[in-house]
């Protein structure tokens, strides 16, 4: 083969390499682009303190959900011959003055409790997701006049208010109707945060062209608010809703605690811990208030630090 023909193989050669690596950087970059939820997975997963405080909370809710597996007792069935056991073998976490199984208790308890932080939420969500939308897309005086609302709202403080409520209803309302009216409380109270963070994000986001473009074709108000602005606000309430659902469990356990929110028989971790008032208990009884204790303090302090996790990562200016 002479020199030339040689030299001709390896120019030849050098562009088929050169395709070689031009399809690989290609590739390389249809896989490094990302959609924004996916980005916010990526970031999440990173975070190993959020996602243990996740993993944490999901663990809680299934032993709240999965109770009647878990415990053949029943929360509200007494035996006179078992009062305040220690803990042992038949009842793990002993049982109270009237001889109902404790870790059951604790147990529907927590059911109680995160419903409540639930439902809270979403009437936080809801109010808060409806002013804070139409006072940022209409602006003006309407922004004004919820603004003025919002701040009224905010401006209530908030135990005052529980503890004339709770007297006002009186000790004759049945337990599981003062849940749902807790659940209003809470939710009624704690939405102005939300309606201002969400009114904040729609302001910039209906100069952008799209609600521009949106309004140019005629859509009505309503569905450019529902369809268009609130959805681009998601991560914030998402956020919002994993911070305030800790509050609101905090709210009822303290509001219980005092005897102001859920009252026995219907267990809460609020009303369970109620028992370290007696000096007594509190002294030699340490498994009737310890648990329900911990309890509160694990689901409040994984959820958020799933919140912070949540929040870090749907934040385009963290690191």
């Amino acid at each position: 083969m002479t020199e030339k023909s040689m030299k001709n193989k390896t120019e030849n050669k050098a562009p088929n390499k050169n395709n070689n690596l031009d399809n690989k950087d290609a590739k390389e970059e249809e896989q490094v682009i990302l959609t924004p939820w996916k980005l916010v997975k990526r970031k999440f997963k990173k975070n190993k303190v959020a996602v243990t405080g996740m993993i944490i909370f999901i663990i809680m809710v299934l032993l709240a959900l999965l109770a009647p597996v878990l415990t053949p007792y029943d929360p509200y069935a007494m035996d006179f011959s078992q009062v305040n056991q220690a803990p042992s073998k038949t009842h793990l976490l002993g049982t109270d003055e009237l001889g109902r199984d404790y870790l059951t208790r604790i147990l529907y308890g927590g059911r109680v409790s995160m419903k409540v932080g639930l439902f809270a939420v979403i009437i936080e969500i809801l109010i808060g997701a409806l002013v804070g939308g139409l006072a940022g897309y209409y602006g003006g005086w309407v922004d004004n006049l919820l603004m003025r609302i919002v701040e009224i709202f905010m401006a209530f403080p908030f135990l005052p208010i529980a503890i004339t409520i709770s007297a006002v209803i009186g000790p004759e309302v049945a337990p599981e109707k003062r849940m749902y009216i807790m659940m209003f409380i809470i939710g009624l109270l704690s939405w102005g945060g939300l309606a201002r963070m969400i009114r904040g994000q729609i302001l910039s986001l209906r100069e952008q062209e799209f609600i521009q473009a949106a309004k140019a074709l005629g859509i009505r108000d309503s569905r450019i608010i529902w369809k268009h602005l609130i959805p681009n606000t998601l991560g914030y309430i998402i956020v919002s809703a994993t911070l305030g659902m800790a509050g609101a469990i905090m709210s009822e356990a303290g509001l219980s605690f005092l005897g102001l929110g859920v009252t026995p028989p219907v267990p809460t971790w609020g009303n369970l811990v109620q028992n370290a008032r007696d000096i007594y208990v509190l002294k030699n009884r340490v498994w009737l208030w310890l648990p329900p204790g911990v309890a509160i303090f694990f689901a409040v302090m994984s959820i958020n630090l799933f919140g912070d996790g949540l929040r870090d990562a749907i934040d385009p200016k963290s690191k």
